[in-house]
């Protein structure tokens, strides 16, 4: 198989001039909430709760196109709207043009089946310097239940309308991160009974697709059995005959109210360990069964830094061929304090994730140091400085 060439395979106009400067990022007040933080009272976030601090200014005045996509099939992400044109527009074989950065208007967003490189909010804050590096974009903390509705009937819906716009605006690709999980879900549910419980599931998928119907990517069930588990499963069909009938019920709601986006069954583990690889893959195949209308499969990768780029892929393989279905990349990063290993670590298995050909979009989970789950994973200081993972990525991705 002939690997997909990184650089230029995002198609990146470069900066053009004219134009003032975008506002430094405005600091965020909220926690920035772990990934598998304890279920608690809904709508607060675990985690370290200082202010974030300001970003890196983006380029301003630039409406730029990516550079379209050559033999590989790839096409520009955003045809932005005004200030000064780009100059140096990039094309190559491979997946989307990244956008321009600091883009004056509304894009279109590059196609759902073209391969990108996103990330996350940063303490709930979309940082001004996004765009500039990422043409997808996760709310890590906003798009949970539990920060959205945190009291029954009263929709809160300002941090993924924060999230959806920049999108919108920048032509990124919008990932909902997540429907149904065994934590940070409304802390109201387990008074209810479980016909209450049922109709609640189902309006919060239903209300959330009327409002986002444009939305690209979905991670419908987060980090099943035993992993997490949601304290409403019975409510939704429990294990039933296919064992999972719960998570088949959420899929089909899924598909139902967001008929137009990918619906991704998401876990960590299971490209990195056996015994997970192998129970996500029956998970899988129960719920395809049993009639859950499953697009993709989403693999975290938090631990896949600690394991040989060679042992990954094995396990990639096998979930791929496993379960039938395209991967996701969902939440990568590297652990690492140490620059070098980080950088050593990035230009191996970010190549093999790429070149991977059932690997469909990767996002890494956090860019700017001190403000991501895990200590060591930024990719770049506050002020803007990357550190040298992030400059080979970016190198390799021709920005």
């Amino acid at each position: 198989m002939s690997s997909t060439p990184i650089a230029g395979a995002l198609g990146v106009a470069a900066a053009g001039s004219g134009g003032a400067q975008s506002p430094v990022a405005e600091a965020g007040s909220a926690g920035m909430g772990g990934e598998r933080a304890a279920a608690g009272e809904a709508g607060s976030t675990s985690g370290r709760g200082a202010a974030g601090a300001s970003g890196r200014s983006s380029v301003g005045g630039v409406s730029g196109r990516g550079g379209a996509g050559g033999s590989g099939g790839g096409r520009a992400a955003v045809s932005g709207a005004g200030g000064a044109s780009a100059t140096g527009g990039r094309s190559g074989q491979g997946a989307a043009g990244m956008p321009a950065a600091g883009g004056g208007g509304a894009g279109q967003a590059a196609p759902v089946g073209t391969k990108f490189v996103g990330n996350i909010t940063t303490r709930n804050q979309v940082r001004s310097d996004f765009v500039m590096y990422w043409n997808q974009i996760t709310p890590e903390n906003e798009g949970k239940w539990g920060s959205v509705e945190p009291t029954r009937d009263q929709m809160n819906w300002s941090g993924l309308d924060r999230v959806h716009d920049y999108a919108k605006q920048h032509g990124l690709i919008f990932k909902q991160h997540t429907f149904v999980w065994g934590s940070q879900q409304p802390s109201w549910l387990n008074g209810l009974a479980a016909d209450q419980q049922r109709a609640e599931v189902e309006e919060w998928i239903r209300l959330f697709c009327e409002r986002y119907p444009d939305v690209a990517l979905i991670d419908v069930v987060n980090e099943p059995p035993p992993h997490t588990m949601p304290a409403y499963m019975a409510a939704l069909g429990g294990a039933g005959s296919s064992g999972y009938d719960w998570i088949v019920q959420a899929f089909k709601w899924a598909r139902q109210y967001c008929p137009n986006a990918t619906l991704i069954l998401n876990d960590y583990n299971n490209i990195e360990y056996g015994a997970d690889n192998t129970r996500f893959i029956e998970i899988a195949k129960a719920v395809k069964a049993a009639g859950a209308p499953i697009d993709a499969v989403g693999a975290q990768a938090h631990d896949a830094y600690k394991l040989s780029t060679d042992a990954v892929k094995g396990m990639l393989d096998k979930l791929a061929s496993g379960t039938g279905l395209p991967v996701y990349i969902s939440e990568y990063d590297i652990d690492l304090a140490d620059d070098a290993k980080q950088q050593q670590v990035m230009s191996s298995q970010f190549k093999m994730f790429w070149d991977h050909p059932q690997v469909k979009g990767i996002t890494l989970w956090g860019y700017v140091s001190g403000a991501t789950w895990k200590t060591n994973t930024g990719l770049m200081s506050s002020s803007g400085t990357p550190r040298p993972a992030l400059t080979w990525l970016m190198n390799e991705l021709g920005r």
